[in-house]
């Protein structure tokens, strides 16, 4: 969600694998609205990809029953963290989208992030990220690079092949 332009380039992976040609409309449009530009959030690169430190933010959510973090692992080893969302998380969201309807986007690109993400972890979603050469060739402790150019060239050699 923060870096529309990687997604983009998920769902031209997904178009290209023969998925369905709604994945192409998708990233068409993430380039329509300008989400490069309006809806990117710079993330720093440290040893292990990008990295933000989410308990503050999730925190919030958990206090007031929006989320359920469970961890899984050995004892005394977190593994991996799943975040659920809760009925209460989710008629929050519903009810936020219906009033201000430009919080929706957020709700809408979580779903499609879940598509793109399938059942992978965070290990495997990390490898596909450092595919990019941009990213892993983004010096430590600055911001991960964009592949906007890059995708956007991308999707018109490919919206011209669905075109002949």
């Amino acid at each position: 969600m923060r870096y529309p332009d990687y997604l983009a380039n998920e769902l031209l992976n997904l178009h290209e694998a023969g998925a369905s040609k709604a994945f192409l409309t998708i990233a068409r449009r993430i380039f329509d609205d300008r989400e490069p530009d309006l809806r990117h959030l710079p993330m720093i690169r440290y040893h292990f990809g990008a990295f933000e430190p989410l308990d503050d933010a999730l925190s919030i959510l958990r206090a007031a029953d929006l989320i359920r973090i469970r961890r899984v692992g050995q004892p005394g080893k977190i593994g991996r963290h799943i975040y659920l969302l809760t009925g209460r998380g989710r008629e929050a969201m519903e009810t936020l989208a219906a009033a201000a309807p430009e919080l929706a986007w957020y709700r809408d690109r979580a779903a499609l992030v879940a598509v793109v993400a399938g059942g992978q972890g965070g290990a495997a979603l990390k490898g596909r990220q450092y595919l990019q050469k941009e990213y892993a060739e983004t010096d430590l402790s600055q911001p991960i690079q964009s592949i906007a150019a890059r995708v956007l060239k991308r999707l018109g050699d490919l919206e011209g092949e669905d075109g002949e």
